[in-house]
């Protein structure tokens, strides 16, 4: 079925150069020495104008005022920025940046969720969609162990926790469905137990989609 794909395709896609290359060496070999153009990669990528300049503005000011405003245009312009992981400045300002999205995201936690976040809290994020291979079972179980270790000594010296997770299953798929369920659960247990006591909350954002991304995101 794979060759017959390829004779019957204008182009060959395998996303990562890893996995272009390894086509081409190995499993369609003989296929790319007949016709090497149609052989490519286009991996999955971001433009910095939406996720960076558009959603988060002060973020972009902080980094213009470092390397110019080229990058909006060349993303890779930002590696310019390894320069500065030791100015203390710059890193005071995207610190910054970073606290002040934090305190304007907590009003719709509140709102939307009825739960307190700490603003000071690190916020642990994992969105995309909701799949086993995606491990976002493996991240409710740490929740769950995280918690188990407040319970077992609410004296436990533990840094502040917001765990934000964000993503939709496949209609038919069940065990994502119940994936999403036991999020939901945990939550609601962490969220609400004074032993926590603010250190520990999971948030499961509904409906989640670009526009709730491009709010999102900048918190992050």
């Amino acid at each position: 079925m794979g060759y017959l794909s390829i004779v019957g395709s204008h182009a060959v896609n395998g996303v990562a150069q890893l996995h272009s290359d390894l086509l081409k060496t190995t499993l369609f070999k003989d296929f790319y020495e007949l016709n090497p153009d149609k052989f490519q990669n286009k991996t999955n990528g971001i433009t910095p104008r939406r996720w960076i300049l558009l959603c988060n503005p002060n973020l972009s000011d902080v980094i213009a005022s470092k390397i110019g405003e080229k990058w909006i245009t060349d993303l890779n312009q930002l590696s310019q920025l390894r320069h500065f992981v030791n100015d203390e400045q710059f890193i005071r300002d995207v610190q910054r940046v970073k606290f002040e999205n934090k305190q304007r995201l907590i009003p719709m936690f509140k709102s939307a969720y009825g739960v307190d976040v700490n603003p000071e809290s690190m916020f642990d994020v994992q969105i995309k969609r909701i799949h086993e291979y995606k491990r976002q079972l493996l991240n409710c179980l740490h929740i769950i162990t995280l918690y188990n270790r407040i319970k077992d000594n609410p004296n436990t010296d533990i840094v502040p926790r917001t765990v934000i997770f964000g993503g939709k299953a496949a209609p038919g798929y069940q065990q994502a469905k119940l994936i999403i369920k036991l999020i939901g659960n945990v939550g609601r247990k962490t969220n609400n137990d004074p032993d926590i006591n603010g250190r520990l909350k999971v948030i499961f954002l509904e409906n989640y989609r670009v526009s709730l991304g491009m709010y999102k995101i900048k918190y992050e």
